[in-house]
C-alpha cells in the first residue's frame, strides 16, 4: 500500500527580518506541535518534526548500548 502524499500551497510571511510560514491549527494538533519544532534539512527538502525533549545523558546512552550489546 502506497502512502498518499498531501501538499498544501503556503506563503512565506514577514516576521521581523526573517520569513516564516503559518501552519494550520488542525495540523499543529494532529502532529502534536507545541512551542518548538525541529527543522531538518534532507536530500528531499525541509522536514519539520516534533521536538523530543527526552535527551539522554552519556551515562544513559552507555547503559542503553550495553543493554543492546553494542560497541
Amino acid at each position: 500500500m502506497e502512502k498518499q502524499i498531501r501538499t498544501r500551497d503556503i506563503k512565506l510571511v514577514p516576521i521581523g527580518n526573517s520569513k516564516g510560514v503559518r501552519i494550520p491549527e488542525l495540523l499543529l494538533q494532529k502532529y502534536g506541535f507545541n512551542q518548538s519544532l525541529l527543522l531538518e534539512e534532507t536530500d528531499r527538502g525541509l522536514l519539520l518534526r516534533k521536538k523530543d525533549d527526552k535527551t539522554l545523558s552519556w551515562e544513559d546512552t552507555y547503559k542503553a548500548m550495553a543493554d543492546e550489546k553494542e560497541n
